[in-house]
């Protein structure tokens, strides 16, 4: 007996990318966090040891408003915390560490950097040269499976709903 009908969240097995409702995608989930540029120069920095408000400030380029806003937004989304320091005779300030769900976002940085030094790269070279500190080959981003098959492309993987699929409506206006 089929019982896809009697649970509408579960979508039919054939449903092809159109017929699924975008709207529960974690992609998009994780662009409302670091969706926009500012966000990810930000995780940028702080994954390079950029972890003070004026150092952000000076080095990505931002105005302060914007900047805080970004900052708030990361500590919210746990991408990063904060820590109090304080200088010899100033006030308390706090500054901004990655976390361990931020540092998640590090393959994606990378995955980034390898695409920009492939087709933005500058033409004298590399900006930063990244290579594993064991054997001092440059580190790369590949897709692989679950069991180990690396170097996937799109036209090595099938794509099938998972269980949080659900079926997509009338786009919303």
């Amino acid at each position: 007996m089929d019982t896809r009908a009697d649970n509408p969240v579960e979508p039919p097995a054939d449903l092809g990318w159109l017929g699924i409702d975008p709207e529960n995608c974690p992609v998009r989930r994780t662009l409302d966090v670091v969706g926009e540029k500012w966000s990810l120069l930000i995780l940028r920095d702080a994954v390079n040891g950029v972890r003070r408000f004026d150092d952000f400030r000076r080095h990505v380029g931002m105005s302060e408003a914007v900047l805080a806003d970004r900052l708030r937004k990361l500590v919210a989304g746990g991408l990063l915390e904060t820590r109090p320091y304080r200088e010899p005779g100033t006030r308390s300030r706090l500054e901004y560490r990655v976390t361990a769900k931020g540092w998640e976002l590090w393959p994606v940085l990378l995955a980034l950097k390898q695409f920009g030094d492939r087709h933005h790269g500058d033409p004298v070279g590399l900006m930063l040269d990244i290579r594993h500190a064991d054997c001092g080959a440059p580190v790369r981003v590949v897709v692989e499976c679950a069991d180990g098959h690396t170097h996937l492309t799109n036209r090595d993987v099938t794509v099938h709903p998972g269980p949080a699929a659900r079926p997509f409506a009338e786009p919303r206006q």
